[in-house]
């Protein structure tokens, strides 16, 4: 049965600067697709070019955007029109009719009122198939819409061609970087009504040339019928690269057959997990957000002539073999997206990873925010967790020796370049923290780095590099300079060694990033046990943590000086000081689990997915597949605590049945029944047929193909778990040994 007819492209999109359900685009594209499309309703509103409640449709817009906080680069706005020329983005603007406006991730179809036009759309990995019916054939053009930028455009009315490239970006690219184009249409060109237009309106002579954000209108001249069927593709690294690609995958497709390629693709990926429920809406967030999981990161690389993989690099300007990809930061992706890769697309993992290793070779670090060159957002270097989870999960297909090389090099060399590596390392390997009175973010940084160099760590034992493993195992466990008895949060220490004298528990900002101490002191997914410890015991970190549940939500601006929508959005729900619409909030409730007090983590997880996330919005940024996995996660029962570790605590599902479909033609079938009032905890669970009593389960297990039977229970478990059935902790690994 089709699961793409659940998926709903607007969930998400209903936000804005200051309040995000989603922070999201309603994007058509292939699953990673290197071209993505979007109605643009708002050219001026910058990140936020679309929102549903604008009404207006300014264009389709070719976007590589994966956050509006990132913003966009090399895009394009395509859009048919009739009758008087009218350029400005909101003055040709159309209205249309909700209803009339059809998206889907494999189609885009819509009714324009003002000129009477039906436009259509089908998209490629790296191009697309627009189809406009123009009803009314006065003036009948395409406009192919300026963004700022170096650009250059030509008409050719003999080939029924438009070429051309933008150079527009933000952040830092080499000079040489630019997105090339090829258009071509099925009907004549007006020659006589096309020209070219600057992004204020003007019209220049000629029908080629370059300059800052420069446009073409080209008039058709549409067969009987009406309809105009325009053929675009991308390339990053030639205008004949550009050619290749078109050729490669539009020739033989119409509209309707792309669309139907483009719908099997995306049932592909969608069918990798198999709902049972009675709950329409709960499989419509589900597939939406396993369309959400896959559209980033994009795929960036092409093929040549041969066949052979290449792509453009951003870092030094030269054309190379391999794969590559960008716009994901690992901040936000390491936690749930990747690790969820490795279960269901553990090939497209290998392949990411090596290019996360061609990034290394061509840029000379490892990145951390890539969109489509470095942009060094958020704190740490969370590559490290990404490599290490793969690796330690069996993930191959790539060049560890490079890759390890790459993670040492940030976590023992400082850069010159502050875009890379990390940030105050001769102060974090001198002091074992990061001074406040130098560094910004400097607990969230520190907490950061431990936890890599813990990743690293584990890297390092499956190397056999036994004293880089000691060494950075060590620095792990540097965080408890951080946690102050006193207040019983992770807190600021200036370069002296002492605690900053002014400190407050709501504030947020300046040393943390994006929450207070609240949200921040949280962050050794390595070592809860040990963090434990440092909070006077379990008992007392059960007590801390419900305090955090179920407390007011509120906050004070800090540093900030001004409520940023992340505060907003945790004042906006009776979830205490647990920001499930940040990252640094997403293990918060597993931390019961890990204690031993799994049904507490389930009522949680039970009330967040159900009345936080639906197929219309997110409790937060969405963030690139992060949030998205985070609820797929949590409606499976299953979650990656700690990446770099290859276990996953096992709670029980949310719906009756999921079934995975591994790679490799195993399941894993998780069945059990639904939760009621009378029992609504979970009682015995079975792994093939026999009683299974760990809180986790190991990646090879799950790997091998496994079933999973859960019951119910009327009361909760017996909190006290031999050490053995609990997750990993470094404090008790090391007790073991």
């Amino acid at each position: 049965m089709s699961k793409l007819r659940f998926v709903q492209p607007l969930q998400g999109t209903a936000s804005g600067y200051h309040f995000s359900e989603g922070n999201t685009l309603p994007l058509i594209a292939r699953p990673w697709g290197q071209a993505a499309w979007s109605p643009q309703s708002d050219e001026s509103g910058a990140g936020w070019f679309f929102h549903p409640g604008h009404r207006r449709f300014e264009g389709i817009r070719l976007t590589h955007q994966p956050s509006p906080w990132i913003r966009d680069y090399a895009p394009l706005v395509l859009m048919p029109q009739t009758d008087e020329l009218v350029l400005a983005a909101a003055d040709r603007s159309a209205s249309y009719r909700p209803e009339q406006l059809e998206l889907q991730p494999h189609r885009l179809q819509v009714e324009l009122p003002r000129y009477d036009i039906m436009l259509e759309l089908a998209p490629a990995m790296r191009s697309a198939i627009l189809r406009a019916t123009f009803r009314r054939e006065e003036g009948a053009r395409w406009l192919i819409a300026p963004c700022p930028g170096a650009s250059s455009i030509a008409i050719d009315p003999a080939r029924r061609c438009i070429t051309g490239s933008t150079s527009a970006h933000f952040g830092e690219v080499h000079p040489s970087f630019a997105m090339h184009y090829a258009i071509t249409l099925d009907c004549a060109i007006d020659e006589a009504q096309s020209g070219l237009f600057t992004q204020d309106g003007q019209i220049l002579p000629g029908q080629a040339g370059a300059g800052d954000g420069l446009g073409a209108y080209v008039g058709v001249l549409p067969p009987s019928g009406g309809v105009v069927e325009l053929r675009i593709a991308t390339s990053f690294i030639s205008a004949e690269q550009a050619l290749l690609n078109l050729e490669r995958e539009l020739a033989g497709h119409g509209l309707d057959s792309l669309q139907a390629e483009a719908a099997e693709a995306w049932e592909d990926v969608l069918d990798r997990i198999e709902l049972e429920t009675a709950d329409a809406r709960t499989s419509a967030t589900f597939y939406s957000c396993m369309y959400r999981l896959c559209l980033f990161p994009r795929t960036m690389h092409e093929y040549d002539t041969d066949d052979r993989r290449i792509h453009y690099s951003p870092y030094d300007g030269q054309v190379h073999e391999g794969p590559m990809y960008a716009d994901v930061g690992f901040w936000d992706i390491y936690r749930t997206t990747l690790p969820l890769y490795s279960l269901l697309f553990p090939e497209r993992l290998a392949e990411m990873t090596e290019a996360w290793v061609n990034i290394y070779r061509e840029s000379g670090w490892m990145p951390k925010w890539i969109s489509p060159a470095e942009r060094s957002a958020m704190p740490g270097t969370l590559i490290d967790a990404a490599i290490a989870d793969a690796y330690v999960k069996g993930i191959r297909g790539f060049d560890v020796k490079t890759a390890y090389e790459g993670l040492r090099k940030h976590a023992m060399e400082r850069a010159e370049d502050g875009r890379y590596g990390r940030p105050g390392l001769d102060d974090y390997a001198a002091l074992g923290y990061l001074p406040s009175d130098r560094y910004h973010e400097s607990v969230s940084n520190a907490l950061d780095y431990y936890y890599g160099d813990f990743c690293i760590a584990q890297l390092a034992r499956a190397l056999g590099k036994t004293e880089d493993y000691e060494r950075f195992l060590a620095r792990s466990r540097n965080y408890a300079l951080l946690f102050d008895q006193e207040s019983g949060f992770m807190r600021p220490r200036d370069a002296a060694g002492a605690f900053e004298p002014e400190f407050d528990e709501l504030a947020w900002g300046g040393a943390y990033c994006e929450g207070s101490a609240w949200q921040c002191s949280w962050a050794v997914p390595h070592d809860i046990a040990g963090l434990a410890e440092l909070m006077g015991g379990r008992e007392r970190m059960l007590a801390k943590l419900d305090r955090l549940f179920t407390m007011p939500p509120l906050f004070k601006v800090g540093a900030y000086r001004a409520e940023i929508h992340e505060m907003s959005e945790m004042a906006a729900i009776d979830y205490g000081q647990f920001a499930i619409s940040n990252q640094p909030s997403f293990h918060l409730p597993y931390m019961y689990a890990v204690l031993g007090e799994r049904h507490r983590t389930q009522t949680w997880i039970d009330r967040t997915t159900r009345e936080l996330f639906s197929a219309e919005r997110f409790p937060g940024d969405e963030d690139n597949g992060s949030m998205s996995a985070w609820y797929i996660w949590s409606m499976l029962g299953l979650y990656p605590f700690t990446p770099g570790v290859p276990q996953y605590l096992l709670l029980a599902p949310q719906v009756k049945r999921a079934t995975i479909r591994l790679e490799n033609g195993q399941t894993i079938e998780l069945t059990g029944p639904d939760r009621t009032a009378e029992e609504p905890y979970l009682g015995e669970v079975r792994l093939n047929g026999e009683r299974y009593s760990s809180l986790y389960i190991h990646h090879d297990e799950l790997a091998r193909g496994a079933r999973l039977e859960y019951a119910r229970s009327a009361h909760p478990e017996r909190a006290a778990k031999l050490p053995k059935q609990l997750p990993y902790s470094l404090t008790r690994e090391e007790a073991d040994e």
